[in-house]
C-alpha cells in the first residue's frame, strides 16, 4: 500500500511538472515571468543580489519556474532568457535559452523555483554561446552572496565566473548549480524573432526584437544599473 501511494505521488508530481513547463514554452510567457523576477530584485536590501554584482555583469540568465521533480530517477528543467552586454556596456535583446540538470536516486515530488544567473566574464557568456554549457565544469560556479553587505564578496578573490541564485516565495538565495546544463532554445528564438536566428546576431544587434520584449528590456536595464 506504502508503495502504490509513493508511485501515485511521484506520478502526480511529475504530471505537475509537465503543466507548469508546458505553459513555460510560450517565449511571451517566458519574457512576463522573468520581467517580474527582475522587477523583485531592488525590494528586500537584505535578501537581493548585490546592485554592484549586476552592474558589473557581462550577462544574466532568468530562467523562471525551474521544475525539480523525481519519480526513482529525478531531475530540473527550466526554460528562460539570457541578456549579453556588448562593447559598450548596453544589453543585447533577449536569447532564449533551456537549462537541465539530472539525478539519480529514491525522490519523490516536485518543486518549482526560479533562479538567476549572473555571468562575470565574457569568456564564460562566450563558451555559451558556442554550444551546451555546462556549469562547474565550463566555467566555476559558486552561489552567490546577497543584499548590499555581500557586494564585497564579489570581488576578484572568488574565482567563480558565474553567480547562481534562486528564488522561492519571493526570496533570492544562493543556490548551487554545479553539472547542470545550458543551452540556447533555438526553437524558442525562431518563434519570438520570427526566423531562424543566431544567437551571435541578437547579440550584435542585427536582428529587432518585437515590442513586446519592452517592459522586459526595461527591467533589465533598471535592476542592473543602467
Amino acid at each position: 500500500m506504502k508503495t502504490l501511494t509513493r508511485t501515485l505521488i511521484g506520478l502526480a508530481a511529475l504530471f505537475a511538472a509537465v503543466s507548469v513547463q508546458a505553459a513555460a514554452e510560450d517565449p511571451i510567457d517566458r519574457l512576463e515571468a522573468a520581467t517580474e523576477i527582475l522587477e523583485k530584485t531592488n525590494t528586500m536590501p537584505e535578501q537581493e543580489i548585490p546592485p554592484a554584482l549586476l552592474k558589473n555583469a557581462q550577462g544574466i540568465a532568468i530562467i523562471p519556474g525551474v521544475i525539480k521533480a523525481g519519480f526513482f530517477v529525478g531531475g530540473s528543467y527550466g526554460k528562460g532568457i539570457l541578456n549579453v552586454r556588448d562593447s559598450y556596456g548596453r544589453w543585447s535583446q533577449p536569447i532564449f535559452l533551456k537549462l537541465a540538470a539530472g539525478s539519480i536516486g529514491w525522490q519523490i515530488g516536485a518543486q518549482s523555483t526560479d533562479v538567476v544567473l549572473v555571468f562575470k566574464t565574457r569568456r564564460s557568456v562566450e563558451n555559451l554561446i558556442n554550444g551546451t554549457f555546462t556549469l562547474g565544469a565550463d566555467a566555476a560556479v559558486a552561489a552567490g552572496p546577497l543584499g548590499r553587505r555581500g557586494e564585497a564578496a564579489t570581488d576578484v578573490d572568488l574565482k567563480a565566473e558565474i553567480y547562481s541564485y534562486s528564488r522561492s516565495r519571493g526570496l533570492f538565495a544562493g543556490v548551487s548549480l554545479e553539472g547542470a546544463k545550458l543551452d540556447v532554445d533555438k526553437a524558442a528564438n525562431t518563434e519570438f524573432y520570427g526566423r531562424s536566428v543566431r544567437p551571435r546576431e541578437i547579440m550584435e544587434g542585427t536582428v529587432q526584437a518585437p515590442a513586446t520584449a519592452t517592459r522586459y528590456m526595461q527591467a533589465v536595464n533598471k535592476a542592473t544599473g543602467n
